[in-house]
């Protein structure tokens, strides 16, 4: 073999190795840095999908514990538990990887909690009605809070990534700070909070006051507080597409080296691969369409220092994430879904009968069984009918079927006939039925979403706050704001 050759060998030998050597470490180093948890504390788990391609919603929580390094931010009891989510928001990627959907629940809001089981100490914990949804992991964990945002939206999450206070500081800080934007000079004793008016680049211990302040924004309410909280992700993700972050390994080493030592994600994510596979998907993503939104919410009956769903608001939201509707274009059509069964050979009212006498809508008894399969779906149709002016309307959850009808009961065939015909569900799925009394529309999976059967999603009105392609400035709260 000639000198050179030799020569060219050993070299190629060295650095081949090198590389090797370097990508290894890398790789056991970041693959050691992350922590994990059951998905699910129902006994329930998600169906895989493709990492690559396939539709991926990911809960991403931010965790209020003080254990550890965020000892610093309360007491030995603030972190007993699990700690309690203080920022939810639902990551929703779509298939062909041209939008991303953020939609953030307040902390604040009311839900139902499942029973949940605690992976670890495997104690159960009995399913709980009105409470506040950043309550849902304390006890049992993570996989609870996953549980939750299941029932609440009729989805099916597909991992979780969960970051504590000190990933917000790290993290602000290897991309060398965030700009941030506030209508006029405030200070938050409360939680450290101190900007002049206009645009800042915030990092570190500022960073992390400006996500955690409750009183900076707006009201002071936990609403300024989310939207100021997506005002500083759009201009996060303006900076990382900007500077080609994603597409620069060395850049992207550095921050998932700060980012996975304070992260603890899901058993089926918690793969260096996986998550460098989600990395890629979003580095080509218009950034006006990833959008941001919030549950339409509206102060709680039973407490107006609490916050509950606003319906039919709320209902139609999660109807169009379901059905995978652009939020960023409420004009798009949705695709309903298709009946599974062929409606039943039975015969329609009887069109030729004589009129029967006009009646009073406000006081039939009309009521909604849900069969669609989707928690909560009866709100929007409820809403539907007292709006058509059946004030008297009630709903109730029922069993499972695969086709909508409306059953009434002697006497109620005129008003079958009305209902269904605001709701658009045909004459032949009007069907007589003496048990019933009243008027009963049941629900099924073939009306999983809309306020009228085969219709299309109505979303509801400027849902989105903002896309990360948005540079807007955050009102601040009058109470906070700073002489100049």
């Amino acid at each position: 073999m000639p000198l050179w050759l030799k020569i060219t060998t050993g070299v190629l030998s060295v650095a081949l190795v090198g590389a090797l050597a370097f990508a290894g470490f890398w790789f056991l180093r970041l693959q050691n840095n992350l922590s994990k948890a059951p998905l699910n504390a129902g006994g329930g788990n998600a169906e895989p999908v493709s990492e690559a391609t396939g539709r991926m919603q990911i809960l991403i929580l931010g965790s209020d514990t003080r254990d550890g390094k965020n000892a610093g931010y309360g007491n030995a009891d603030d972190s007993k538990g699990y700690g309690k989510s203080d920022v939810m928001m639902l990551m929703d990627i779509s298939e062909d990887n041209k939008r991303v959907s953020v939609i953030s629940f307040p902390r604040d809001l009311l839900v139902d909690i499942p029973e949940c089981t605690d992976g670890e100490t495997k104690q159960t914990f009995p399913a709980r009605s009105g409470v506040m949804i950043n309550e849902a992991m304390n006890e049992a964990g993570i996989g609870c809070a996953v549980d939750t945002v299941n029932q609440l939206t009729g989805l099916e999450v597909d991992h979780f990534m969960m970051a504590d206070f000190n990933a917000v500081k790290e993290l602000s800080k290897a991309v060398g700070g965030v700009n941030v934007c506030i209508s006029d000079a405030v200070h938050d004793p409360d939680s450290g909070l101190r900007l002049p008016k206009g645009t800042s680049a915030v990092e570190g211990e500022m960073a992390l006051a400006f996500l955690r302040t409750r009183h900076a924004f707006a009201d002071g309410g936990d609403l300024g507080r989310i939207k100021a909280q997506q005002g500083f992700l759009s201009s996060l993700t303006r900076k990382i597409k900007d500077e080609g972050t994603l597409s620069d390994p060395g850049k992207m080493l550095k921050i998932a080296d700060v980012v996975t030592q304070n992260l603890t994600v899901d058993e089926g994510l918690a793969s260096v691969p996986s998550l460098l596979t989600i990395g890629n998907r979003l580095k080509d993503i218009d950034i006006s369409k990833v959008a941001f939104a919030a549950v339409p919410t509206t102060p709680a009956l039973i407490d107006p220092n609490r916050l509950q769903i606003a319906e039919p608001a709320g209902s139609q939201l999660f109807a169009a994430m379901r059905q995978d509707i652009d939020l960023t274009d409420p004009t798009a059509p949705a695709t309903p879904a298709p009946s599974k069964t062929a409606a039943p050979p039975t015969a329609a009212p009887s069109k030729t009968a004589p009129p029967l006498p006009p009646y009073d809508k406000a006081i039939q008894p009309v009521t909604v069984a849900n069969g669609s399969g989707v928690p909560g779906r009866a709100q929007e149709i409820l809403q539907a009918l007292i709006g058509g002016g059946f004030s008297q309307a009630a709903q109730f959850e029922a069993t499972a079927v695969e086709q909508s009808a409306v059953y009434y009961g002697a006497g109620f065939e005129d008003v079958a006939v009305d209902v269904a015909a605001m709701l658009k569900i045909p004459a032949a799925q009007t069907l007589l039925a003496p048990a019933v009394s009243g008027v009963q529309v049941y629900l099924g999976t073939d009306f999983t979403s809309g306020a009228t059967y085969g219709g299309s999603v109505a979303l509801p009105k400027d849902v989105v706050n903002q896309t990360a392609g948005d540079t807007l400035c955050q009102p601040a709260n009058p109470f906070l704001i700073v002489p100049s």
